[in-house]
């Protein structure tokens, strides 16, 4: 990845791949869960602190058969079925994680039930070669296959479910007697054979195999995560005008009849209610957006903000941490944080409320039917009382009581003739 960063730890959709397939694993209902950590672990540690798991460590990397090994003490005196993961492939699906299970279980008692794919390209995948039905007759790594075995479609995800009794038995005698001098995990396929115990296949999408080793097949991946995810917002009731140009982030959720016009990007933590409109390059992070609302075009929206139902926010506002109620505007050119702006308020375009001052942030509350004239500054911590009106270019650092006028500006006045007189001197000087 030619990065400082782990790789399991690159996001897909605002997620870590890792957690990605965490996820999955939690939605299967695992009763334990083993993360094997070498170079780097600080990282991952870090990144899965909190969650259910537990932590093994595989201080020299010695391939995967020797990295499930650090896992065995974690199993002492369990001997039901193990799932066996890679963090950098993070998109298996818990419904074929189910039918690895189901398969282990079933009458004819397997050793080792393998995910495979068809691949397209198979590229550095290892093969598998069938002896029938879905019975593994060999599996081989991509390094030291023959020509013969290259031209199989059929690749090794790496995936496995087997019973912890045999896995670890299995993998005490693997080999590193191989191209790579590692232990690899697979080969306890025909250790289990041995043991006159078969090996199986379930054969999923392509798209749950896909692992990411380089920075374009991160890219790649993401690309067609996102093309999935715009699928289903369609067919979930949603309207995308230009699909592609829309990025959508692992949890985003948008009701019926919702509208995303082109080059809009949802961070985490977006929720937007029925029939709302997100027009063009808007981009909205962390943040409710109600019933109804209509967001940009231009329109930056920050953690902590909540737009009731009916709200606008116009083409370049940006809102942060700010609750708007309902059918209030936030219409031009506008920042607008720490905020509270009651229902049918109305901000005018450049206002700006100055939330910071090096130190601290400070609330703005704004109350109902307030009006707020162009250009204005509203000074925090300030409250604008419900129905007042706040002049166009005013600086407020006092409180508004309801239903009254705020103006803060210099007296305009009026010279006679000045500007005539001015234009007459300067050109007098260029003249000279």
């Amino acid at each position: 990845m030619r990065s400082d960063t782990h790789k399991v730890l690159h996001p897909i959709a605002s997620r870590p791949l890792l957690l990605h397939l965490l996820d999955r694993v939690d939605a299967l209902g695992a009763d334990k869960r083993v993360v094997v950590v070498g170079k780097g672990r600080e990282q991952v540690e870090q990144a899965i602190a909190g969650r259910a798991t537990e932590i093994a460590v595989q201080a020299e990397q010695k391939g995967t058969g020797h990295a499930v090994q650090q896992a065995a003490s974690t199993f002492t005196g369990y001997d039901g079925p193990i799932l066996i993961l890679y963090g950098d492939t993070p998109f298996v699906e818990t419904e074929t994680l189910g039918r690895m299970l189901d398969r282990l279980d079933a009458q004819d008692g397997p050793g080792v039930v393998v995910l495979a794919s068809r691949q397209a390209d198979p590229a550095n995948y290892g093969r598998i070669i069938l002896a029938s039905d879905d019975r593994i007759a060999r599996m081989v790594e991509c390094r030291d296959a023959t020509a013969q075995e290259r031209a199989i479609d059929l690749c090794n995800s790496g995936m496995m479910a087997v019973r912890s009794g045999d896995l670890f038995r299995w993998l005490d005698q693997v080999s590193n007697d191989n191209a790579a001098h590692e232990y690899y995990l697979p080969d306890i396929v025909n250790i289990a054979a041995a043991e006159g115990r078969e090996a199986v296949v379930i054969i999923g999408d392509p798209y749950e195999a896909a692992g990411v080793n380089s920075r374009a097949e991160l890219a790649h991946l993401e690309l067609e995560w996102q093309r999935r995810r715009r699928e289903q917002i369609l067919d979930e009731g949603a309207t995308l005008i230009d699909p592609e140009s829309v990025w959508f982030a692992f949890d985003t959720k948008l009701g019926r009849d919702v509208t995303v016009e082109p080059h809009v990007v949802f961070g985490p933590g977006v929720r937007v209610a029925d029939r709302a409109t997100i027009h063009a390059f808007s981009h909205i992070e962390g943040a409710t957006i109600g019933a109804g609302a209509s967001i940009g075009p231009f329109a930056r929206i920050r953690p902590g903000t909540e737009l009731a139902e009916n709200t606008k926010v116009g083409n370049f506002v940006e809102l942060k941490k700010a609750q708007v109620a309902a059918g209030a505007k936030v219409n031009h050119l506008s920042y607008i944080g720490d905020t509270k702006i009651g229902a049918k308020a109305n901000i005018g375009a450049g206002t700006i409320t100055c939330n910071y001052d090096g130190f601290g942030k400070y609330p703005t509350v704004i109350g109902e039917g307030a009006f707020i004239g162009s250009n204005s500054a509203l000074v925090a911590p300030v409250t604008i009382g419900a129905g007042a009106i706040v002049g166009a270019g005013s600086v407020i650092t006092q409180d508004v009581a309801a239903e009254s006028l705020a103006v803060e500006r210099s007296e305009q006045r009026g010279i006679a003739g000045w500007a005539k007189r001015f234009r007459a001197r300067m050109d007098g000087k260029k003249a000279g």
